[in-house]
């Protein structure tokens, strides 16, 4: 369980580390082209945390909170 956990905040440290580096190229001026990897490896990891997220409640391992009525 804890390694879920660490897992899903690793891959939002990551997606705010490309998101800062796609800031970064585009206040720059580079190429769009440095600047789509970086939001693209940000899709991608968001992805990865929602696929991770949904097994994680099918298997059990996260509990969502119970319905407030």
């Amino acid at each position: 369980m804890m390694f879920v956990k660490i897992t899903l905040v690793g891959l939002l440290v990551f997606m705010m580390v490309n998101l800062a580096f796609a800031m970064r190229v585009m206040l720059k001026g580079e190429s769009n082209q440095k600047m789509s990897k970086f939001i693209g490896r940000r899709v991608l990891a968001s992805v990865i945390i929602v696929v991770i997220v949904l097994i994680a409640l099918a298997t059990g391992v996260i509990t969502p909170n119970p319905r407030p009525y």
